[in-house]
Parts: structure tokens; sequence; C-alpha cells
């Protein structure tokens, strides 16, 4: 009879039935192969308290009295029994000391006396216990120790068995750092909110996460990453909070009117991100940027909910850092249009369509050359140079900026130390860089290695940052990479500068050393108009605080005697040249390189 108990339990968990669908077929076969007895089993959780598993004889208000009971030497027979790690039996408990607490709970149901067993672990540990009550004051018998030895090593392999499989559940379908359910979960729970039909998505990014990984570690970005989920976790209705990955968490959104929840929702995590975070006893001020998209919403459908809730946060990255946007038909169009620029210039790099072309920068009052500024010319298949839009919305992808980065970079260099080797009387050549470029945390280090491979002094380089680079949300990180590149002996140039904001609180607070007025400036110049009263205002200031001034896209002899009128000396445009290959400047270099005692020349600022 025995063998048969435990071939039908095993059979159970070999075929993964539902424990406790098992336990109660444990207790059942347990009871019929002994009379007047009634069969229970209980868990014992991490904090070692008792859960009722099973008990199917035994009237449920009793095992819910006994749930959450704390095991000690005196809590009943199973209380005492996960205690002592061994057998515990109560002939009589009207009478026995361990139920003096208890009593009340089993005589009125007709229970007198009770045997539990422990049940082991693997590892040793208790993980629940086995008990027989009776109808009758008395112990075990030979038969009933039988069917208990039985029971209990059944029951042991049926609790091992649903513990490894709660845990490869979790391991699947939980995020092992935040706790939350994982991407895996989010897609189950997406499908099965498309069966209900309304419902919204937000998603959400963490803000600054590198920056806190390069400056506490990578255990204090994690530190970080935990508590942003459990504040996100309290505000998402229900507690369908995930965890996509590395710093995006998503918020699924029912209900008849998900729109308006979302902006509730959104509002919620913004508020509890109010408070700093304490990262390995450092306070992190901590913000994130949400983007979300509701179905039945801007044409937005189920199948496409997730492209449009990215598309959203995308675009709050890029506009609106720190705030939500909520996604639109529109702005669909304009990010397609991003992925689709993307996608351009990603290819022209792997096919080596990406091509250096140099502009001079003269004397205004000569026409000699003082340096060079590069520029990135990208081709297409068809060999025609892709526009500047593409070529601007390829730039906001941090990724794909790096790599235009590395890629001139390594064209430059030998370019430069060509010139060197000639002895042509080179001052300097000008990079453009774009936010991409530092966010990926390795900028000096990447642009001193590949000059200084090819022997090229940084003396000779201008980096060329626009405004909106300060402006960004890694201002901070940018002024201190920028500090470091000083160091090494690198020139800072605020390029396009005028078509950005709160330009000159950047000439305070930001180390520069040349400034390049706009091109929207010098077109509109003319004797009293605005543009000359603007320009040389600008002159004056940077002249004051010991900066150079280059004035960009001079096309004509009036704007060249406009800005020498008022004081400007260096300038670059189609008046003086057109940007070129390494052959055609190289030849404009020989001839009209500024001879080593002119001036003026780039020099450092003498406080950085």
């Amino acid at each position: 009879m025995l063998l048969g108990l435990q071939n039908v339990i095993l059979e159970m968990v070999a075929r993964g039935r539902p424990l406790d669908e098992t336990a109660r077929r444990i207790c059942l076969e347990a009871e019929a192969l002994s009379a007047n007895c009634f069969c229970t089993i209980l868990t014992v959780d991490e904090s070692g308290r008792l859960n009722s598993l099973a008990g199917p004889s035994v009237p449920q208000a009793y095992c819910d009295a006994i749930t959450g009971l704390e095991i000690g030497p005196s809590v009943g027979c199973c209380g005492a029994a996960a205690y002592r790690r061994s057998p515990v039996a109560a002939t009589d408990i009207a009478t026995d000391p361990l139920w003096d607490d208890y009593r009340h709970l089993a005589l009125p149901i007709g229970l007198l006396a009770c045997w539990s067993s422990p049940i082991f672990g693997t590892a040793g540990e208790v993980i629940g216990t086995f008990a027989f009550y009776y109808s009758e004051r008395r112990g075990p018998n030979a038969i009933e120790t039988g069917i208990v030895e039985t029971c209990v090593n059944l029951c042991a392999i049926a609790l091992e068995r649903h513990a490894v499989e709660a845990r490869n559940h979790r391991l699947a379908y939980f995020d092992a750092l935040t706790q939350l359910p994982n991407r895996a979960s989010f897609d189950l729970a997406s499908l099965e909110a498309e069966a209900v039909g309304s419902f919204g998505l937000l998603l959400v990014g963490v803000d600054r996460l590198k920056l806190v990984n390069d400056t506490l570690g990578h255990a204090g970005g994690d530190e970080l990453l935990r508590e942003v989920g459990r504040r996100i976790q309290a505000c998402a209705p229900d507690g369908r909070a995930y965890r996509l990955g590395g710093d995006e968490f998503a918020i699924l959104v029912p209900g008849p009117d998900p729109a308006e929840r979302m902006q509730w929702v959104a509002d919620a995590v913004a508020d509890a991100m109010q408070a700093p975070i304490t990262c390995w006893d450092r306070s992190v001020p901590t913000t994130v940027t949400v983007g979300g998209a509701a179905v039945g919403a801007d044409n937005v459908t189920p199948q496409s909910l997730r492209q449009s809730a990215d598309f959203a946060l995308h675009h709050a990255k890029e506009k609106f850092r720190g705030g939500f946007v909520r996604f639109s038909a529109g702005l669909g169009a304009a990010m397609t249009r991003s992925y689709h620029a993307v996608r351009k210039v990603r290819d022209a790099l792997d096919a080596g369509r990406v091509h250096a072309r140099y502009q001079p920068v003269v004397r205004l009052d000569t026409a000699d050359v003082v340096g060079v500024e590069a520029l990135c010319w990208i081709m297409s298949p068809e060999g025609v140079r892709i526009d500047s839009e593409d070529f601007q919305l390829a730039l906001a992808d941090g990724d794909t900026a790096s790599r235009l980065t590395e890629r001139m970079l390594t064209m430059i260099a030998p370019d430069v130390r060509s010139w060197l080797d000639e002895g042509i009387p080179f001052q300097h050549v000008g990079v453009n860089v774009t936010t991409g470029d530092f966010q990926a945390g390795d900028l000096d280090e990447r642009l001193a290695s590949i000059f200084e491979r090819h022997g090229v002094p940084l003396k000779h380089v201008i980096l060329e940052v626009t405004e909106m680079v300060y402006m960004g949300e890694s201002d901070l990180m940018v002024a201190e990479a920028i500090k470091a590149l000083r160091a090494r002996g690198l020139l800072v140039a605020l390029d396009d500068f005028g078509t950005g904001y709160a330009s000159l609180t950047h000439l305070l607070t930001f180390p520069v050393d040349v400034i390049k007025i706009d091109r929207s400036f010098v077109a509109a110049l003319f004797p009293g108009a605005p543009s000359a009263a603007i320009v040389g205002g600008l002159i004056e200031i940077a002249e004051k605080l010991g900066m150079t001034v280059v004035a960009e896209g001079v096309e004509t002899e009036q704007q060249a005697q406009q800005l020498r009128a008022l004081g400007c000396r260096l300038g670059q445009g189609y008046y003086y040249a057109r940007p070129g290959d390494l052959e055609a400047v190289t030849r404009i270099l020989r001839e009209r390189a500024q001879k080593p005692d002119g001036a003026p020349k780039l020099s450092a600022k003498s406080a950085a």
C-alpha cells in the first residue's frame, strides 16, 4: 500500500502537478491507510513562520488560525517539531503544555491528540511539517510510523521540486537586481492586457545613470536602480511595474481611459524621485524621463504600442529631459525620420563612405591661413552627400555620433602629421564633437591616444563644441572632460555662438578659448544693422575675457570689411576657400599658411 502511495505521488511530482494538489493527495492517501486520523502539511518560510499547505479533513478555520504562527518550543506539536528538528507527539492535547495557547483551536473540532514530524530540505533546513491528528487520545502505532516516514519523504521531494521551479520561475520572470518583473513578464502581461482591451504604457528612463556609475562605481549605480525600481513600483497601478533592462523601466496602465491615468502616474513617478537617493553614503539627486502611449489614441494599436512609447521616450530625452511626453502621430513621423537618418549614417560608416574635408581659417587682413576646420562629409551609395538635416538627426544618437568622431579622428591625425612633416607653419585643426562623444566617457583618452599615435601635439587641436552640448544633462561631465583635455594642451572653441541659449553665461562658467560667431550674424552684417551691434559687442567682450573670435560664413568682401571694422581678426567662409580634400587644402596651406611670426595666433587663456 505504501508503494502504491509512493508511485501515485511521484507521478504527480514528475508531471508537474501543482504543489497544493500534490500535498492534498498525500494527506488523503495517508488518511485512507489509517483509521480515525486527519493529516495536515505545513510549510516553514524563511522567517520561521508556519503556513498551511494542505489539510483536507480539517476545518479551514483551523488551518487559517495556525498560519503565520512563529515556530517555537511550545507552539503546538508542529511548531515545536519544526523548532526542535525532531518528531513531537501530544497524546492528550487537553493536558499537554505544548498546547496551552492553542488547545482552544483543536478541542472544539474533535482533535484530541497530535503527532508531527519535521520535513527537511536537501541543505538540512526544516522546510515543513507533516502531522497526524487523532480523534482519540493516543500516540502513533507501528503502521502509522511507516506511513509518516513515507509521507515525510514524499513531502520533501514535492517541496524541493516546487522550490526549484519557483527559483527557476523567478530567474526567468524577475529581475535579479530590483526584484521587479522583467522583460519576459512584461511581454506576457502585455499580451494579457491586449486581450482585455484599453490600456496604456509608460517607459521610464533613469537620467544620469552613467554619471553615477562613473563616479560611484557600478555598485553605486545598482543601488540607485534598486531604489528607483522600488519607487516606481509604489506608483504603478496594481503594482504593474517592470524593469526592461539597463536604465529602462515600464509601467502598464489599465483602465477605460488610460491616457488620463498615464499623466497621473507619470506625475506620481516624478514626485517620487524628488527626495535624493542615498548610494554608498552619498546623496544622489535623481530624475527620470518618461514617454508614454495609449491604445486607441493617435492611432496607436496594441502591436504598435511599444514602438510608440519608445518614440515618446526618445523625444522626451532629447527635448524634455526629466519630463513626460505622450506619443502623437506627428512625433512618430519625426522619430521614423530620425531612425532612417541614423541608419544612413551607420551604413556609410560600415561601407567607408565617411570623408574628412577641411575649410581654412584665415586672417581677415591678409587672408593668410592660420588653421583649418575639419568637416565630416557622408556620401550615399550613389555618391551624393547626405543633407545636413539627416546628418544632424543622426548625431542625436550618441553611439552614432561617437563612431563618427572616432572615424574622423583617425583620418584627421595623419593629415595633420603630413602638414607638420612638410614644414608647413600649421597652427591648428578644429575638430567637432557632440554630446554623444562626452557621454561615452572616454573622449579625452581617445582623442589624446589617436593624435599621440601620429605624433601630433594636442596644441594643434581645437575642440569645437556647440552651446547645446554644454546645456545637456551631462554639463558637469562635459566641463570635467574639457578641463582634462585642456590640461593636455588642447584648445576649446564654442561653435555656432549665438544660436543656443545663455551664451554669455557659458563664457563665464565653462573653459573656452575661441568663440566662433555663427554665420547667421555674419550674413546680416551691413553698416547700422542690429547684427553689427551684436557682433561688435561680442568681439569686445571676448577680447576683455582673453578669447579669440572667429567669424563663420564669410562670403563677401563687404562682410569681411565690416568684420575688420568691428575688430574681428579671423574668419572662414566661401569668400576665402570652400571645404576641400587633403590634396586641395595642402596646396592652399603651402601657398597661404601664415608665417611663424605672423599674428594673430590662437592660444589658451591664462586661466582654465
